[in-house]
Order: C-alpha cells, then sequence, then structure tokens
C-alpha cells in the first residue's frame, strides 16, 4: 500500500473515531436540530483531533431533508421520534481528507432499518464489483449502483456516486463531473493516473431514496484501498 492511501486510511479512521464518539455521547435524539448537531459534532472534532478544518460542507439530514443530494441546501429541521438521518462530514487530519457518510435510524420503523442496512450492504457489493474488474470507468460503476437500488426497491439519489479524494487542498473539482466524479457520462477509467502519473483515490457515496416515503440513506467512504 502505499503512502498516499495509508494517510487516507488514517483519516478515515480517525473520521469513523469521530461518529463513534458521537454516538457514545447520545446527541443522536429527537429534539437535537441538524444545524446544532453539526456544530457538536464540528467541535467535538476539535476536542479529539484539534481540527476545525472540514473540506466540504458538514451536513446532518433527517426526515425529508434525507432525499435530497449533496448540493441541495433544504431548512434546518428539528430529528423527531422513529426519524431516519444521516451524516456526512469531509474532515481534514494532518492535511489528509476523510469523507464518511453513515445512516442512523431513531425508532424500529422497519422500512428505515432496512434502507440503512441495504445502504450498508450496496457500498460493499460495490467495491468487490469495483475490485473484480482490471478496469471500469466511472460510467459502468454508476451504472451498476443505480441498478442496485433498482434490485432493492429504490431509486439512487444523486447524479453521481462519488469523487476523487486526495491530500488538502485536493485538485479543485471545477464542476467536472465527467473526470472528477463517478459519473454516467464518465468513460475514462477510474485507475487512470492523475496529470501527474500519480494513481487517484476514489470515495464510493450510496444514496438510496423513496420519494413516496420521504426517506433515504446514505453511506460513503475510501473506495481504493
Amino acid at each position: 500500500m502505499n503512502n498516499t492511501k495509508t494517510k487516507l486510511l488514517e483519516a478515515e479512521a480517525k473520521a469513523l473515531e469521530l461518529f463513534y464518539e458521537t454516538e457514545k455521547r447520545n446527541w443522536i435524539v429527537p429534539g437535537v436540530s441538524e444545524d446544532d448537531l453539526s456544530k457538536k459534532i464540528h467541535d467535538l472534532a476539535f476536542e479529539m483531533f484539534q481540527t476545525k478544518t472540514h473540506w466540504h460542507k458538514r451536513i446532518v439530514r433527517s426526515g425529508k431533508n434525507t432525499l435530497l443530494p449533496y448540493r441541495k441546501n433544504p431548512p434546518n429541521r428539528i430529528l423527531s421520534a422513529d426519524d431516519i438521518l444521516f451524516f456526512d462530514f469531509g474532515p481534514v487530519f494532518e492535511r489528509w481528507e476523510a469523507d464518511l457518510g453513515r445512516t442512523y435510524v431513531l425508532g424500529s420503523d422497519p422500512k428505515k432499518i432496512q434502507l440503512k442496512r441495504d445502504v450498508e450492504e450496496c457500498w460493499k457489493i460495490g467495491k468487490e464489483f469495483f475490485d473484480s474488474r482490471d478496469s471500469i470507468t466511472g460510467a459502468e460503476l454508476y451504472n451498476y449502483i443505480c441498478k442496485l437500488a433498482e434490485e432493492r426497491s429504490w431509486r439512487f439519489g444523486n447524479e453521481h456516486c462519488g469523487h476523487l479524494i486526495g491530500k488538502f487542498p485536493h485538485e479543485r473539482i471545477q464542476g467536472e463531473k465527467t473526470l472528477n466524479y463517478i459519473h454516467p457520462e464518465n468513460h475514462t477509467t477510474m485507475i487512470a493516473p492523475d496529470k501527474n502519473g500519480n494513481p487517484r483515490d476514489w470515495i464510493l457515496e450510496i444514496h438510496f431514496i423513496d420519494e413516496a416515503l420521504k426517506i433515504g440513506a446514505f453511506y460513503e467512504q475510501l473506495l481504493t484501498y
């Protein structure tokens, strides 16, 4: 494993610690707002790792807000009993970026629990598909992930299912959805090197939604390791 992947995995491990500590502190409860929960986790990142830098906007989304992709900015919402929510955080640790997404279910609603389970399982299936091929394009992986959603009676909730990641600040993603994202129009091999001949590293995002039930779930982490 090269040094870049080692550093990215170390950053991801710290982000996981941050999420685990959030769970232990019993902050994911009815009555707290998305913005307040996001701020608590941001402050906790400084308490645990002395970092206040996030390379992308921090997201806590619950209820109907979980239907929306990253670029949307819905109104702040209060968590309710029997709710579903997800985190999407990109903390930077010693100049290395993490990008981690996890879903949580309050209560025992079977549909929400199944949705959470499906995004977790389909991330693993997506990685197995990626790893099983010597060469795969962003379009092929995106279409495969959308097929997984349909097979489980969900819909994929975004126009892409992942992106490049690296040392902060990594090469700017200047709206270039076809080359820097796992996008249906990206027909470039994902393992192709960058312009300097270095390997590129990718985040895989799973965002499944049910528009009728107004719920969504999200799971993401480093794909290339």
